[in-house]
């Protein structure tokens, strides 16, 4: 069973990799590249973009009132989610060297680039930033609590996961006590390499 997990986590991988070739292949078919972490558009379509972005004036009178109201409600979402990002990043910073696991990189999990876009007016693009940075936040959470459940129990659970982290495969099944010890061992050892 566990042959065939391999073959099957290694078929994601190669698929994963496909999946980078094809949106590299984009890039291109949208005429950017991208220089560290700034997008750079040909000349010619960065103007093409500018026509069709609509005004924040236009943008707001065509909004929707329920998403305007809703607005307060989601921005107020910064508090928790910047104390849950300096806790989670103070956490690992300190435990994780005891432990032996490699940091999380915030940087590979938050993206904010949608700002450089031309065809989006100021309110767009503050709202995509926000988006970017919460989702990108719930990611790099989710690796760094990945690693600590991998270094302290990575056995699966026995019902059904939905959308299980991507470590979660590598656990030890539920109620299957052989070898059990020898697999924290195992799993505690992969995580002094950087598998990012």
């Amino acid at each position: 069973m566990n042959n065939r997990i391999n073959e099957l986590l290694e078929e994601i991988r190669a698929l994963e990799e496909a999946l980078a070739e094809t949106i590299k292949t984009q890039e291109l078919e949208f005429y950017y590249r991208l220089e560290g972490t700034r997008v750079r558009f040909e000349k010619a379509v960065k103007q093409a973009h500018k026509k069709f972005k609509v005004g924040s004036l236009i943008w707001l009178a065509r909004s929707n009132p329920r998403n305007l109201i809703s607005a307060p409600f989601i921005y107020f979402m910064i508090i928790p989610f910047s104390f849950l990002d300096i806790s989670v990043t103070i956490y690992q910073w300190i435990c994780f060297p005891l432990y032996k696991i490699a940091r999380v990189k915030r940087s590979n999990y938050i993206a904010i680039d949608r700002y450089q876009l031309s065809y989006m007016n100021s309110f767009e693009k503050l709202n995509c930033t926000y988006c970017g940075y919460v989702n990108g936040l719930v990611a790099y959470t989710r690796e760094i609590t990945a690693r600590t459940e991998q270094y302290w129990c990575p056995v699966k659970h026995a019902r059904k996961i939905l959308d299980p982290h991507r470590r979660y495969n590598r656990f030890t099944d539920f109620g299957d006590p052989q070898g059990y010890q020898e697999h924290i061992q195992t799993m505690r050892e992969q995580l002094s390499k950087n598998d990012e």
